[in-house]
């Protein structure tokens, strides 16, 4: 298979950025006197975005601590994130082994490389310039960029036609069952890789087209699909 567009989710599968997101909500979450939540606990509320994730991780509270529910207003806790997270974006990010050789690894041989995310455009944008990934990509799209985010197969169709390809020459690479879906949705390859965040779940239980356990790997597979349609197009 000749692919000619790649897309990659960002948090938990290009960088991981558990850390800063961890820190940001706590604080957030200091600052309406509710007790700071592990990271373990946050990590798996991540996904559809910051305010998802809050929401998420606050509904999980207020069923533990049901009277938490008369005194916390939740616009306040999702206001306060929104300041701390503009802090802490891109201050504790890793991108993940073999992130950038893998990008650059795509570009030198012509497949054009972007990165979709829940995440708003803005962080995302730090994200990746503090990881150092920034220059590798042709196109973000954040979950603000467009009207739908993902799981809606809007936003990775809209990445696909800006970057010159059609479904069937691209594939979608992510950590979780909303990656799958929404390649899925789009008419994508869907291909997954096994750590990042996926709500607790092991992402293989989204049945990914493909599951890689490196960066690098998906690079190596796209690139053999490469050769072969070399091999194999007629001389003229």
């Amino acid at each position: 298979m000749h692919y000619r567009v790649l897309s990659f989710d960002l948090d938990g599968t290009l960088v991981d950025t558990a850390e800063e997101i961890a820190l940001s909500a706590n604080r957030a979450l200091a600052d309406v006197g509710l007790p700071p939540q592990p990271l373990a606990r946050i990590e798996r509320c991540i996904g559809h975005g910051a305010r998802q994730m809050m929401l998420r991780l606050l509904a999980e509270l207020f069923l533990e601590q049901p009277s938490w529910v008369e005194r916390v207003r939740v616009e306040q806790v999702l206001a306060r994130l929104e300041h701390h997270y503009a802090d802490c974006a891109g201050t504790c990010v890793r991108p993940y082994p073999g992130a950038l050789a893998t990008l650059a690894q795509l570009n030198e041989h012509g497949v054009r490389v972007a990165c979709l995310t829940n995440k708003e455009e803005r962080f995302a944008r730090r994200v990746l310039e503090a990881a150092g990934l920034s220059q590798a990509l042709a196109l973000l799209v954040g979950g603000d960029s467009l009207p739908q985010r993902k799981p809606s197969p809007q936003p990775l169709r809209h990445l696909i036609q800006r970057l010159g390809g059609e479904p069937y020459q691209a594939a979608h690479v992510g950590d979780s069952a909303v990656d799958v879906q929404t390649a899925r949705a789009a008419g994508v390859a869907a291909w997954a890789v096994p750590w990042g965040y996926n709500g607790g779940e092991p992402v293989t239980l989204a049945q990914p087209d493909r599951l890689f356990e490196s960066l690098p790997a998906v690079a190596a597979h796209v690139l053999a699909g490469h050769r072969v349609h070399v091999a194999t197009c007629p001389v003229v």
